[in-house]
């Protein structure tokens, strides 16, 4: 192995410059060439790549984004676009490539990976949606940015008799809203995967009210709806409490990892270089049941990840008690 490349692609993730500084250090301590190729997919169609140093690496493991950039590109899908990165690659005499990203670009990893291209993915999400692995980089920073947001908007809150309906981040997948509704107390939740139902939401929320209870907060995930659909719904079944939105936005994608996505990118990275010094490739590390291993891509881009059922009875027995 002489020649590697990395790449970041689709939205970013905190960790995601950890997991390249073990990567280029580690690789470049075993005497390879490490290309580091700009804004993903797109970079490497558009030769936008240069050799990454030691240097390249040093100063980034507490920075959130990616020195390396990202892009979304959707034009990937397409056959001719994928030969020219074939052919870049092969220019450049890449012997494998590690790709860190989400659910998208796992399918982009696998659509290389069919035309001979040696791959390795990395799960790097903060939605956590990718199949196969428990965990991905980038999930538990956005966790804890969820948290201290709602825990300082529950201040606020107390002050003036609100309900605060809070949106964050998952298009498909509710782990990020389902799994701070329950750190921060929520009266409620809704995500994609359950029909929460809103006029039991109403009611308890009034109940909450009659009682004198100062404030409530409601979570929910962008991909089951905008969090004034949810406001303009409830208000038109009654609500007592004055309802304010907020849209947490892209500070659930920023900031510095914390320990655990430190963690876990170290141990992804090292993983990683494993499989490559044994010579396997067309797979995605992945976390199980506490244990770091790999999967097939295939198995990953043909299955969806699904909320565990025990986590996800959870909607339904939020009891509104606090």
């Amino acid at each position: 192995m002489k020649k590697v490349g990395l790449i970041t692609s689709g939205g970013d993730a905190p960790g995601m410059n950890a997991c390249l500084r073990f990567l280029i250090k580690g690789l470049i301590d075993r005497g390879i060439t490490v290309y580091g190729i700009k804004r993903g997919y797109k970079g490497l169609v558009e030769k936008n790549y240069s050799i990454l140093t030691k240097r390249d690496a040093g100063g980034i493991i507490q920075k959130g984004g990616t020195i390396l950039g990202t892009a979304r590109f959707p034009e990937f899908k397409n056959k001719e676009i994928l030969e020219i990165a074939v052919r870049n690659l092969e220019e450049l005499n890449i012997d494998l490539l590690f790709v860190i990203g989400g659910e998208g670009s796992m399918k982009g990893a696998y659509a290389l990976h069919e035309r001979g291209v040696k791959i390795i993915a990395i799960p790097a999400s903060i939605d956590n949606d990718i199949y196969g692995t428990d965990e991905s980089i980038g999930t538990d920073t956005a966790l804890n940015a969820i948290v201290r947001s709602i825990d300082v908007i529950k201040d606020t809150a107390s002050a003036h008799d609100r309900a605060f309906i809070i949106e964050v981040m998952g298009h498909t997948s509710g782990f990020l809203a389902l799994y701070s509704s329950i750190a921060v107390g929520a009266e409620a939740v809704f995500i994609p995967e359950y029909d929460t139902d809103v006029d039991e939401v109403v009611r308890r929320l009034n109940q909450r009210f009659d009682e004198g209870r100062t404030n409530s907060i409601i979570v929910v995930a962008e991909g089951k709806a905008s969090g004034y659909d949810i406001k303009q719904l409830m208000q038109e079944k009654g609500v007592k409490y004055e309802l304010r939105v907020t849209v947490l936005g892209h500070l659930q994608r920023g900031g510095a990892p914390t320990f655990r996505d430190r963690k876990l990118s170290f141990d992804f990275a090292t993983y990683a270089m494993e499989l490559m010094g044994k010579g396997i490739h067309g797979v995605m590390v992945a976390k199980q049941k506490g244990n770091i291993t790999h999967i097939n891509l295939k198995d990953v881009i043909t299955n969806k990840k699904h909320l565990e059922k025990r986590i996800l009875k959870i909607v339904e027995t939020l009891k509104w008690e606090d």
